[in-house]
């Protein structure tokens, strides 16, 4: 005996006995889940299907991607931020199922590529150099390290130029062998332009 076939329109339930198909069920999608405690939901304006809940994300029209909602009134735009690859592991950020950090300059990363960084030291974006997170702790014992680390007399009236990663402004500071610092926001984060003794490496985060 062949058992009568029955197509229908996709949907979460069976038109001919009523099963369920899954207990999430996005018909723009035509995705489908049983897990709910992923409080799945769709965006409109990502177009597919997000987990975290709806009422914990909003969608920036310019960053063209969800956020939660503790950024709404504090991240810096980047358009189209999470439309290429992880600056660490390249894996495209967009639709990633793996959590995703929004730095301080608008540019986002995987949170475990951002974890892994910070393991081995390096704390400034891949992608512009700006702080990754809040240096006050660090610059402040750059400080007393420069305090306590004066240089030769040959050096003591050298002047550099630099470009400051986290502000923008380049500045003419006193070349120092530890780091220069930016005189406008206080900043380590900076590097060489022109100026200085040619063995002097560039200081950076």
């Amino acid at each position: 005996m062949k058992t009568a076939r029955f197509d229908q329109q996709v949907q979460q339930n069976c038109s001919g006995c009523g099963a369920c198909m899954g207990k999430y069920f996005c018909e723009k999608c035509n995705f489908f889940d049983d897990d709910i405690s992923k409080k799945q939901y769709h965006c409109d304006g990502c177009g597919i299907c997000r987990t975290g809940g709806i009422d914990n994300f909003f969608h920036c029209e310019k960053c063209g991607c969800c956020y939660s909602n503790v950024l709404k009134d504090s991240h810096h735009c980047v358009e189209r931020a999470m439309h290429h690859n992880c600056p660490v592991c390249f894996e495209y950020l967009f639709d990633s199922t793996m959590d995703i950090s929004v730095l301080h300059c608008g540019h986002t990363i995987h949170l475990e590529c951002l974890n892994e960084m910070r393991v081995h030291h390096h704390f400034s974006c891949p992608v512009c150099s700006r702080s990754a997170c809040d240096m006050t702790d660090a610059w402040q014992k750059l400080d007393q390290e420069v305090a306590a680390t004066p240089m030769p007399e040959f050096y003591q009236k050298k002047m550099v130029w630099i470009l400051c990663n986290d502000c923008g402004a380049t500045s003419s500071v006193r070349f120092h062998v530890l780091a220069q610092k930016c005189p406008g926001c206080s900043s380590y984060n900076t590097r060489e332009t022109r100026g200085g003794p040619a063995t002097a490496a560039c200081s950076r985060v």
